[in-house]
């Protein structure tokens, strides 16, 4: 059995997870697919494959992708191939719930204010600082990580209504809406939080009108995939001031050029993807991981957290 990893963990985990499945034949190697034909599993983050890629395999059997994501993968080859495909669904929830939570806070307290004053030494009390306590957040896509997100608004005090294409109940949501309600429920949102992935249904959501629905002090945060609406569309909301803030960690292309108008713009927080990085990402990932793998070995073909190519979740 043959185990491709087109990334290089630590040298202390390739150590255990060899110990631990010492019949398979791992090879650790960045970026390089040279035992593609022969291999078959392949672990790998999904950005680093193409059709031809899976042309050229004759053994791959299950990929598994150490991202929840899987929107620059080749849908159409892997699944005619039947290639098994799982991810990492899950993991992400503590880290970007306490990004979205420390965003939130940092705005709400005025914290980047309090910080820049202390540069320029500036002693000053008056800010326009207010409570999460009270308001109430739209979450779009509460599945796990959207859940966690309310997990920790509801401890603050904070009403979350959760909108999915079902209209589904989900943990820690004390409403439930489908997207076809989504705009009539934005004007009583102080917060619109997305966690959607990239799909044919969540592609380019939210128009301007949506943005003009939004309350004018609402914060809009996107967490998800930078395709939920179109970055022109997202300028002229912010120009025109329709809401107070965007903090957006995706964007549609990335990494955002040094001339886009996102940097220039005050209302708008710009982080480069980072919100799920952790010192414990490939930690966690390995935790679903291996037991899916031993479960493999041993003849259980179907992976937790499975992966439908032609839905793209």
């Amino acid at each position: 059995m043959e185990i491709l990893f087109t990334f290089v963990p630590k040298e202390e985990m390739q150590q255990s997870i060899t110990a631990e499945f010492p019949d398979a034949d791992f090879h650790f190697i960045y970026k390089d697919k040279s035992k593609l034909p022969t291999a078959d599993i392949l672990v790998t983050y999904g950005e680093d494959l193409d059709e031809g890629d899976i042309d050229k395999t004759r053994n791959l059997k299950w990929i598994m992708v150490v991202s929840a994501g899987v929107e620059k993968m080749p849908h159409k080859a892997i699944a005619e191939r039947g290639i098994a495909v799982s991810n990492v669904r899950g993991i992400h929830k503590t880290p970007m719930g306490e990004s979205v939570l420390g965003h939130l806070l940092a705005l709400k307290r005025s914290l980047p204010d309090i910080y820049e004053n202390q540069r320029k030494h500036k002693w000053e009390r008056k800010f326009r600082s207010s409570e999460l306590f009270g308001s109430t957040a739209l979450i779009l896509g509460p599945g796990a990580i959207g859940s966690e997100i309310g997990r920790l608004l509801q401890a603050f005090g904070v009403k979350t209504i959760g909108c999915n294409r079902s209209g589904k109940q989900a943990e820690f949501m004390d409403e439930m809406i489908t997207f076809d309600n989504l705009y009539a429920e934005l004007p009583e949102a102080n917060i619109i939080i997305s966690v959607l992935p990239s799909t044919s249904d969540t592609k380019y959501l939210l128009n301007l009108e949506h943005f003009k629905a939004m309350k004018k002090d609402a914060i809009f945060m996107n967490f998800g995939r930078g395709d939920l609406v179109k970055e022109e569309t997202l300028i002229e909301a912010m120009k025109t001031e329709m809401i107070g803030y965007a903090v957006l960690d995706v964007f549609e292309k990335e990494p955002l050029p040094e001339d886009h108008p996102f940097w220039k713009m005050e209302n708008i927080i710009i982080s480069p993807h980072v919100s799920g990085k952790s010192e414990k990402y490939l930690e966690r990932a390995m935790e679903v991981f291996l037991p899916n793998l031993r479960k493999w070995l041993d003849g259980d073909r179907e992976p937790t957290n499975p992966v439908n190519m032609e839905k793209g979740y």
